[in-house]
């Protein structure tokens, strides 16, 4: 499966997004050409290839010749209407709803309600249907991304503004739980980063990791920032996944246990240690109730980790949680093969995970994640989402 990596090296934004794209190989002509179908205009596009500390890329820049704003529904019923591939419009109105459906949380507002700022000109849809565009043109099947990089909360966004990030942003990304880079002394006085167009198309559309692939191009879209101390970029590869799956039977040795025993820890510590291993490359974390000694109940912490992140791994536990010693061994494991896929449903495109048994497919079930996501943009049950989307990867794919 064609997929696409991304990299937010200095942020993430809509021009950024189709600097990159264009830099991987999408003509400009066909981009102006596709955003052509949906009979808006008021707009210019222009790229050219520049660099930021030494990295080339392209830059592309919508002009706008037209600020008339559009309403949420306004810019919907313009893509919906459109002859667009039903595939791009499909994904440019997952990305669009997952944005208004951040702007109405900040404003506490209704869609139908709903007045936008910056978001309501028409380079909003420029971003999120050329990216559409872009990502069909090249084949690209599948999307993952590296933590979010949204620079500082210093200086303000806008003078006498709210901070960095922007509300809508930060929303997108509470929402769909997505990592972010920590602050760093080189973002100082960088300001934003990370634009809610761009945390939109990534959040909604890609799982936060990195799988095994096959890199065979790479792009650099570029910011209109140029600091001195960081590229501001956002670096997209181009690779297809491994189709090969494990044989069950193989014993994946590589994998260490690591386990202590607690009597004296909180829920909250246990939470955070568990998230921190996570965020390292942990495989699995649970705890166990136990029963230590002089009578006091206690909490067995285990985590399952690769043999390369055991040291790391070892040290979070260690920093994080009140033990003296852990427990390590190497343990070996039988797997199934699996394979992310984005399937097309009803309620939109959305990845499952499809479990590989001697090379065939025996089970497909949706990432969690991007059910809660779903639920929360249509307002349907938990349950009845993942049902239907149970189903129609299985009809799909088994």
């Amino acid at each position: 499966m064609r997929i696409a990596y991304f990299q937010p090296i200095g942020g993430a934004s809509g021009d950024m997004m189709l600097g990159a794209l264009t830099d991987l190989g999408m003509p400009l002509e066909h981009l102006e050409e596709q955003l052509g179908k949906l009979n808006v205009g008021g707009y210019r596009l222009e790229a050219r290839e520049e660099t930021r500390c030494e990295m080339r890329g392209t830059y592309l820049k919508v002009d706008l010749v037209d600020e008339t704003r559009y309403s949420p529904r306004q810019l919907l019923e313009t893509v919906e209407g459109s002859s667009l591939s039903q595939h791009v419009k499909d994904q440019s109105c997952q990305v669009l709803k997952a944005l208004w459906a951040a702007e109405c949380r900040v404003h506490g507002e209704t869609q139908d309600i709903l007045e936008l700022e910056e978001l309501g000109s028409v380079d909003t849809l420029v971003d999120v249907v050329g990216s559409s565009i872009g990502f069909e043109y090249l084949g690209v099947a599948g999307f993952h991304a590296a933590p979010l990089v949204i620079g500082n909360s210093s200086p303000p966004r806008r003078a006498g503004g709210y901070s960095n990030p922007a509300p809508a942003t930060l929303q997108l990304i509470a929402a769909t739980g997505a990592p972010v880079a920590a602050e760093n002394p080189m973002y100082d006085q960088a300001g934003e980063l990370t634009t809610p167009t761009g945390a939109a198309l990534i959040t909604t559309l890609a799982a936060f990791n990195r799988p095994a692939f096959a890199v065979d191009r790479v792009g650099l879209g570029l910011g209109t920032k140029d600091p001195a101390a960081f590229s501001n970029s956002l670096r997209v590869w181009l690779g297809e996944t491994e189709q090969v799956a494990p044989e069950v039977g193989t014993q994946q040795s590589q994998v260490v246990l690591l386990e202590t025993n607690l009597d004296d820890v909180s829920g909250l510590v246990l939470g955070y240690t568990q998230e921190r291993l996570f965020a390292i490359g942990a495989l699995d974390v649970w705890n166990t109730p136990i029963q230590m000694k002089k009578n006091r109940p206690g909490t067995l912490l285990s985590a399952l980790v690769p043999k390369d992140n055991a040291r790391e791994a070892t040290e979070v536990i260690l920093r994080e949680t009140p033990t003296l010693g852990i427990r390590t061994r190497q343990v070996d494991r039988y797997v199934a093969g699996r394979e992310m896929v984005s399937i097309q449903s009803d309620l939109g495109p959305i990845n499952v995970k499809v479990k590989i048994l001697d090379g065939k497919a025996i089970s497909a079930a949706p990432e969690p994640d991007e059910v809660r996501r779903i639920a929360l943009e249509t307002g349907k049950p938990f349950q009845e989402v993942y049902q239907r989307i149970t189903e129609e990867a299985r009809r799909q794919l088994l």
